[in-house]
């Protein structure tokens, strides 16, 4: 079967957009159709300033909510990525293929970094270095594909060039990963800013619909959202971005057609009332299986342990296997000579 990684990085809770974006075509296809992979990236979430507390709260919520979701660890493995040495092991060996150009030309670092000069202040170090960490996500699985948005394809192609690096110099040792666009997927913006996707370490709150909001406050933030000039319920995306991003989320939730659904309504009222309790019955049974997975700790836990040690027999071959390729001494011959600590 094709292998696929997928991640969610705690630094946020996770949105309406996570779950018609991502989470959904997850449940419904991925951990069916193919060797699946879903990792919390906690590691990636400390290249920013961040309360150690929240971090592992919001790791703990992602999993229990992929889980609501409907990923079941009988057809995928669902893990933290800091439960899996592996991850960091490869990472820095990557960073010796890697090269500082490459670091440097990054989007989000670039764009992070000179924010911070305007401020008189600097990045860490890890926002420089952690696209390498991604790539030892993929590469250490052997993944075939990673579903990306446009956001993430550079990420992607980071990694497949260090895995080409790696295998011309080394020897074949890495799969080289291809990023797929989602097949399903909804494409969900921030309702107050229908410019910009619905983020979950965005600030602006009520342009954000959360999964855990509850149905009052889902409806209130719906009924708010921007809308455009004019009276007449089109869909386009170009020159009406607010009604089009409420028809494709009602067209998400419902299984429509945005174009087709434009037709149906006569007031921009009435669309986003129907939008709202759209999402409100999308967001109902992951809520009440979010609330049972809470009653039950123990499960969530032994599911992240499981899933850690699967992953771990998964990527320690390929990890041992660069390790030895790039030239460091296996343990066990260290031992054999004598070598010491």
């Amino acid at each position: 079967m094709t292998r696929v990684f997928s991640g969610v990085k705690p630094t946020g809770h996770l949105t309406l957009g996570n779950y018609l974006g991502a989470m959904q075509r997850w449940a419904a296809l991925d951990q069916h159709e193919a060797d699946a992979l879903f990792c919390i990236v906690d590691l990636h979430a400390l290249t920013v300033d961040h309360d150690p507390a929240r971090v592992r709260r919001l790791s703990r919520q992602a999993a229990t909510l992929l889980l609501a979701a409907g990923l079941d660890p009988e057809l995928c493995t669902v893990f933290v990525q800091s439960h899996v040495d592996e991850h960091a092991r490869l990472s820095y060996v990557l960073e010796c293929v890697a090269t500082d150009g490459e670091m440097r030309r990054m989007i989000q670092y670039k764009e992070k970094a000179a924010r911070e000069r305007v401020r008189g202040g600097s990045v860490r170090l890890s926002l420089l270095t952690y696209p390498v960490l991604m790539a030892a996500d993929i590469l250490a699985y052997g993944a075939d594909e990673v579903p990306v948005g446009d956001d993430q394809t550079q990420h992607v192609e980071l990694a497949r060039d260090l895995a080409v690096r790696f295998n011309q110099r080394y020897g074949h040792t890495f799969v080289v990963p291809r990023a797929t666009p989602p097949q399903v997927a909804a494409r969900v913006m921030n309702l107050q800013d229908p410019a910009s996707k619905m983020g979950k370490s965005d600030d602006s709150g009520p342009g954000i619909v959360y999964l855990l909001d509850e149905p009052d406050v889902v409806r209130k933030k719906v009924m708010r959202a921007v809308t455009d000039s004019g009276r007449e319920v089109v869909y386009d995306r170009e020159a009406r971005p607010g009604l089009a991003n409420l028809l494709e989320i009602l067209a998400a939730c419902t299984g429509g057609n945005p174009s087709e659904l434009s037709g149906v309504y006569e007031s921009y009222g009435a669309l986003k009332k129907d939008t709202a309790e759209a999402v409100v019955e999308v967001l109902r049974p992951v809520q009440e299986r979010h609330r049972e997975l809470c009653a039950d700790p123990g499960y969530v836990e032994g599911v992240l342990r499981d899933g850690a040690e699967k992953a771990r027999a998964m990527a320690r071959p390929t990890v041992d296997a660069a390790y030895r390729a790039i030239g460091l001494l296996p343990a066990a011959a260290a031992a054999d000579i004598g070598v010491t600590a």
